[in-house]
């Protein structure tokens, strides 16, 4: 099964700031704020949803093509992608746009100062669905609101199965826009805190919203995930890793793992494992590509892991 990934590609820009913002903020002068921080370390690593999710797909051996939008800046991640043989023949350039990019600032308490540019990201509705062929199944997730809006309802026209997942997209959505994805959608997945904004802006609990859905899936961090699927709820445990370097973009690789399950036509018991062993992976490494995911060797590590082969 080819599985199509809608959705975000980007650069992070990593800095840390050896020392507490509040020294150097002022209370009582914030209606002048004029600050600069001294920031000796900074890396940038290639992320972006769509990105993050076809990187970890492919790892395990899934058939996926990534469809995205991007700015004339991207030709290094495009080398990343080839090297790690990713296609990019629905990966779009946008003349005159910079891709997407996030501006990190860390300091020694984990607080962190971040600036968000969309760039050609706004301009992901100029991808179809159609365009790719051979989908069957695929996975909306945080993008352009046009895009996204269109990319639903396309895989609705095209009869292919795919996930909703609103992640940091999800402020751009009323009520009843959330609630017209959910129903569109197969499956839905969030983590407990987008869960609880679901819930509130569409006045649904989250037993109502799984009855609109083949299944839909709560991440619970270091407590695991839960999947409602056909009126009873699958318990999936976290899997406890030796170090815990950066757990940005597990949400993502847990995805993959969900998207890697259904395509196999997997129970949701060992799809969501699969989901919990891959995104526990990630966690040892910093960045959101930068850990190595070998087929044969997570398949071992699941079958130590969980006690039986999938």
């Amino acid at each position: 099964m080819t599985t199509l990934i809608c959705g975000s590609f980007a650069y992070d820009t990593i800095m840390v700031f050896p020392d507490k913002f509040a020294r150097h903020i002022l209370p009582d002068q914030l209606h002048i704020l004029n600050v600069s921080f001294m920031v000796p370390r900074m890396r940038r690593e290639f992320g972006g949803c769509a990105g993050n999710i076809a990187y970890n797909l492919k790892g395990l051996g899934g058939d996926v093509v990534a469809m995205g939008t991007v700015g004339e800046d991207f030709l290094p991640y495009a080398q990343w992608m080839d090297s790690h043989g990713l296609s990019r023949d629905h990966v779009k350039v946008i003349d005159g746009a910079y891709t997407a990019q996030a501006f990190i600032t860390t300091d020694i308490d984990d607080n962190q100062i971040t600036a968000f540019h969309p760039g050609a990201m706004a301009k992901s509705h100029r991808n179809h669905v159609a365009d790719a062929s051979g989908v069957t199944l695929g996975i909306v997730s945080p993008d352009g609101r046009d895009g996204m809006i269109a990319h639903a309802e396309q895989f609705v026209q095209a009869g292919i199965p795919f996930i909703f997942d609103p992640g940091q997209g999800l402020p751009m959505f009323d009520g009843p826009e959330l609630l017209r994805f959910v129903e569109q959608a197969d499956y839905v997945c969030v983590n407990d805190y987008e869960a609880k904004v679901l819930c509130s802006r569409t006045d649904l609990s989250i037993a109502q919203l799984s009855q609109r859905t083949r299944a839909f899936i709560v991440t619970l961090g270091s407590e695991g995930s839960e999947i409602y699927a056909k009126n009873h709820v699958h318990k999936i445990p976290a899997v406890k890793t030796d170090q815990v370097i950066d757990p940005t973009g597990c949400g993502d690789a847990y995805r993959a793992g969900l998207l890697f399950g259904l395509a196999q036509e997997l129970d949701w018991e060992t799809s969501g494992r699969i989901a919990s062993l891959l995104s526990s992976q990630k966690i040892e490494y910093s960045g959101t590509q930068n850990h190595h995911v070998d087929p044969e060797m997570f398949a071992e590590r699941f079958a130590t892991t969980f006690g039986y082969r999938f």
